[in-house]
């Protein structure tokens, strides 16, 4: 199932939610989709993008990410015609420096307004 799964976030070119991808395969229960999502995720091959929507969407994570808040930050643009959320990879965020005490466990930077292929229609 891993392996189903991880092709078919190859093939897509957003992020995708748990439920794209258990409409995808009908007949896995959706409690083995989300484990393996969150392995996943804890292994460094995807990450989750809080877009705005209230739905978690998941990505592949580019190849050398290892997902720290230090290195690997990249920009995420939501189409709020088509809903579509998409990394932005070769746009990084910079380094925030927090004051002392303070220590950030999550960074999610999203980008909302209409995507090149909405805005040509």
């Amino acid at each position: 199932m891993r392996l189903l799964i991880a092709r078919f976030l190859l093939d897509k070119k957003t992020a995708v939610s748990l439920s794209n991808i258990e409409e995808y395969f009908d007949n896995c229960e959706r409690t083995t989709l989300y484990r393996t999502l969150k392995t996943f995720e804890e292994n460094g091959v995807v990450h989750q993008i809080d877009d705005g929507t209230g739905v978690s969407k998941y990505a592949l994570c580019e190849p050398g990410c290892n997902c720290e808040i230090e290195q690997d930050l990249h920009l995420h643009f939501h189409c709020t015609q088509c809903n579509e959320t998409v990394c932005l990879t070769q746009y990084k965020i910079p380094h925030i420096g927090l004051p002392d005490g303070y220590k950030a466990e999550d960074v999610n930077l999203v980008v909302k307004g209409i995507c090149k292929n909405c805005n040509g229609r």
